[in-house]
């Protein structure tokens, strides 16, 4: 399965891993092909780390999830460059839209044991890293209480399920 994210800064095409994440990978498709992601931006970039996004209008209201899922990061999948992982609080399994985009190898990010349960990478960039490094590179200030908001919208105008 592929899913095609197509932003205003250029396309960026990722490969979803359905066999190692089948649950988070549902709950991507779900919400792109529903039409959430639509016109929703990176709410968080940082350079040299990771750029994320799937939460957030345009205004900067936070959009309505569906319920949060359980964390797949024990699936031996690593947050390295290029990969999509899922976005969540300090709670192992409140994962709902959002998503980030590692910008470097991020193994700190990874299943290490209950205690530091990681983030679930669900996906992994085949096209677009060069996009990915546009993002990464956009300048960013603070937003209400949010850090590292870019200053110019990084817009998601779509994603496509495939």
């Amino acid at each position: 399965m592929i899913a095609t994210i197509i932003t205003n800064k250029g396309t960026m095409k990722a490969e979803l891993f359905e066999k190692e994440a089948p649950i988070t990978v549902e709950n991507f498709k779900k919400y792109a092909e529903e039409g959430f992601y639509n016109n929703t931006i990176f709410h968080r970039v940082i350079n040299g780390f990771m750029v994320q996004g799937g939460g957030f209008t345009t205004d900067g209201v936070q959009k309505e999830t569906h319920a949060p899922i359980k964390n797949e990061a024990k699936n031996g999948l690593s947050n390295k460059r290029g990969t999509l992982a899922m976005a969540r609080t300090n709670v192992v399994d409140s994962a709902t839209s959002q998503f980030f985009i590692n910008h470097i190898d991020n193994a700190f990010l990874n299943y290490q044991n209950d205690m530091n349960y990681g983030y679930a990478v669900f996906g992994e960039l085949k096209e677009g890293f060069e996009v990915l490094d546009e993002i990464a590179k956009v300048k960013t200030g603070n937003k209400s209480y949010f850090q590292d908001w870019p200053v110019e919208d990084v817009i998601i105008e779509k994603i496509i399920i495939e």
